[in-house]
């Protein structure tokens, strides 16, 4: 079969990239941050958090932008906590939200309110007029699993949206080849995810963030890759919640102020793309 990049009708040897802005609904100050980085920045996709306090306000602010749902059964902040949508005890830690962490839904979990909190989510986000273009796992937690990843590919084949996939080599630490099972069911990932680090002090940020950049697109391979940041207001409520406010803040910066960005990606020779692409050839198929 061809690869990714010539089935989406671009010349062998392009390298494509999406550059997604992350956790639109957590805040207010995300939901100003991820819709500035998609109107006024380089940001070519974002993923919505359906349970974040502020998600009802994300689709009020929405006209048409390519964003996907970010299946969010974590809470991983102390002082803000989110739930399920759905009745759903196993999803509920002893504090009255979702758990912390992302093994800890792996061990209780049941799979079956699992899997009715996650429908719930995304036929919410259809429902509030959202133009669905992926989907993608918050914190990773749903490909811990066989069991969680089934969830996960069932729904990206019932909706026929793509998926946001770890790279291959992680499938030996998983356990199970994710990658194989989604391609064996026409489900359609990027080749390749590079993550924005969150360096501890708040003093590394800004040279952290921006080397890791910088590093990803001066290797930037042919096929598709994403990149992925989580731009936010830097606001007293993001200060007060989000113990890694400042590397949100400068991703911020890096998507619609840093001229660097739009340089590298040039003389990486980067198309950017978003993830409707990948979805409109899924379900041509």
């Amino acid at each position: 079969m061809p690869d990714l990049v010539a089935r989406l009708g671009y010349p062998a040897g392009t390298s494509l990239l999406i550059l997604t802005a992350d956790d639109l609904g957590s805040s207010h100050a995300a939901n100003v941050g991820v819709y500035q980085a998609l109107r006024d920045g380089m940001a070519t996709s974002a993923s919505l958090m359906v349970p974040g306090p502020w998600a009802r306000d994300a689709a009020s602010r929405y006209r048409g932008e390519d964003i996907g749902v970010h299946l969010t059964v974590n809470a991983e902040y102390d002082l803000v906590r989110w739930g399920p949508i759905t009745v759903a005890p196993s999803l509920l830690d002893g504090d009255g939200g979702f758990p912390r962490t992302v093994d800890d839904v792996a061990e209780h979990a049941d799979i079956d309110e699992l899997r009715r909190e996650c429908r719930a989510q995304l036929e919410r986000a259809v429902y509030w007029g959202f133009d669905v273009s992926h989907l993608s796992s918050h914190l990773g937690a749903m490909e811990r699993r066989p069991e969680l990843f089934d969830v996960l590919l069932e729904l990206s084949i019932d909706f026929g949206l793509p998926l946001r996939l770890p790279d291959a080599a992680l499938e030996a630490d998983f356990g199970f080849p994710f990658r194989a099972l989604a391609g064996d069911e026409g489900v359609l990932s990027p080749d390749r995810l590079v993550r924005v680090p969150v360096p501890l002090g708040a003093k590394k940020v800004r040279g952290a963030a921006r080397r890791a950049v910088e590093r990803a697109l001066f290797e930037l391979a042919p096929g598709v890759t994403e990149l992925c940041f989580r731009p936010a207001l830097d606001a007293g409520e993001l200060r007060a919640m989000a113990p890694d406010w400042p590397a949100r803040v400068d991703d911020l910066d890096l998507l619609i102020a840093d001229s660097s960005l739009p340089s590298l990606a040039t003389r990486a020779g980067a198309v950017l793309i978003g993830y409707r692409a990948l979805r409109d050839l899924q379900r041509s198929r």
